[in-house]
């Protein structure tokens, strides 16, 4: 499959600002709120540059004063800690990895509107975290990818441990330790389950791949085909977790078409390529607060070295 070229990545819209104290910021943001909301659901992303933000409470103080309705990370995928409130770490994947292309809780659901991240503590290299507007993903795609998933739509699979293996348990991603919570959660969202003698979980939850964006309309990409297939870690786990599980369908996680079709490597191979000519990997410096429309920008996050503490809200 050909890889269509975007020429130009959307990029985020920055604001430099003159080291506001977070009551400022607060002040500056609701009294521009219409025009920052309208920016950010036509572009994707806003970077303010010049707030003071020196750790969690800061960035609490803001996110509390300029949005609501926020989100917990329940059934949620990525390793993360939640520090306060709604205020969680970006997440807690080792640093040696790159983290692909995704749109929050794309594989559930119920996602998030938007997304706010700050980052205290910037690394010594790398740890960018990576912007790919969805719209921009779509119209590069190829074709046929589009039309397949369009046509079958997408099954993600997760083998969720009890407290012991590979991957988040179950209590950790519904952040309970009640079956009958879990079960109440996923009864409401029409997520297919079933538990297993060790009291492992598996789930099995269906998405269209392709979605209209609550604002604009227009049409994006929004799944993790690539980030649920284990081809994006590589040859040698690929065979490690096959020798481990046996079928695929037992891994951690993964991913087929909604129909059981299995999702082929040369098709994951053509997501990851087309991605990549989207994505654009702004440094991180202290001071900022990244606003990202969930459904119009995905985002990733680059390898890194040294310490990175990113902090992390959703709302709807």
């Amino acid at each position: 499959m050909s890889v269509q070229q975007i020429t130009e990545c959307t990029a985020p819209v920055h604001i430099k600002l003159n080291q506001l104290t977070p009551q400022d910021f607060i002040s500056y943001y609701n009294t521009n709120k219409a025009e920052f909301d309208h920016s950010l659901h036509t572009t994707g992303a806003i970077k303010f540059q010049g707030v003071s933000i020196n750790g969690a409470d800061d960035f609490q103080l803001i996110i509390d004063s300029i949005s609501s309705k926020f989100m917990n990370y329940i059934d949620g995928n990525s390793p993360r800690i939640k520090l306060s409130g709604n205020v969680y770490t970006s997440t807690e994947y080792d640093a040696s990895q790159k983290i692909t292309m995704h749109n929050e809780l794309s594989y559930s659901a119920k996602w998030p509107g938007k997304l706010f991240f700050s980052c205290i503590t910037p690394s010594e290299t790398g740890g960018e975290t990576l912007l790919a507007h969805s719209g921009d993903i779509y119209r590069a795609m190829h074709p046929s990818i589009i039309e397949e998933i369009e046509t079958r739509g997408i099954c993600y699979i997760r083998n969720l441990h009890a407290g012991e293996g590979m991957g988040p348990s179950w209590q950790a991603t519904f952040e309970t330790e009640s079956k009958a919570e879990v079960e109440k959660h996923l009864n409401a969202y029409n997520v297919k389950y079933e538990w297993g003698w060790l009291n492992n979980l598996k789930l099995k939850q269906f998405s269209k791949g392709v979605l209209g964006h609550q604002y604009t309309g227009q049409k994006v990409w929004f799944n993790q085909i690539d980030q649920f297939h284990p081809l994006h870690l590589g040859a040698e786990m690929f065979e490690t977790l096959e020798i481990i599980y046996g079928e695929t369908s037992s891994f951690p996680m993964y991913v087929s078409f909604a129909d059981g079709k299995e999702i082929s490597k040369d098709f994951v191979e053509a997501i990851l390529k087309t991605i990549e000519t989207c994505t654009i990997a702004p440094a991180w410096n202290t001071n900022e607060l990244l606003i990202v429309d969930n459904e119009l920008m995905s985002h990733g996050r680059n390898s890194f070295t040294g310490s990175r503490r990113v902090l992390v809200a959703m709302s709807a």
